[in-house]
């Protein structure tokens, strides 16, 4: 039986030929609380990722360092619900309305990854730790 990537391939979606990926093959992706509309994280799709989050409804990425798809929450638990996909008017940036399971969308055990504000000349960090990342990731 063939995989998703190999039946994307032979049987192309129009809706995914539409995304501009860049020259990785990738299109930046924020996830953004569906109920507050916090920014909650930014990063990578490709197309795969792309439609696996479209067929599931939960937020699947494409980790650079790990060169593999990552489905958020694999491994915290802290799983985004999908409640919409938009894309932008440029075609190039994709915005996940998410419902955040467990309330933590950061590895570092806080709500969202932009925890840290400029002020003045130095970055202070605003949002506490909500769980330590060494209970999170065992």
């Amino acid at each position: 039986m063939p995989g998703l990537n190999q039946w994307l391939q032979c049987y192309p979606m129009s809706w995914l030929d539409q995304v501009t990926y860049n020259a990785d093959g990738l299109v930046p992706a924020i996830a953004q609380d569906c109920q507050t509309g916090r920014i909650l994280m930014m990063a990578w799709m490709n197309r795969e990722a792309l439609a696996l989050t479209a067929e599931k409804m939960e937020a699947v990425y494409y980790s650079r360092s790990r060169q593999r798809l990552w489905h958020k929450g694999e491994s915290s638990g802290h799983v985004q619900k999908v409640k919409e996909i938009r894309l932008d008017c440029d075609a190039d940036m994709i915005v996940l309305q998410v419902e955040q399971l467990g309330g933590i969308a950061c590895h570092t055990g806080r709500e969202s990854c932009l925890y840290r504000r400029l002020e003045g000349s130095e970055w202070k960090t605003t949002d506490p730790v909500l769980k330590d990342p060494k209970e999170i990731y065992q």
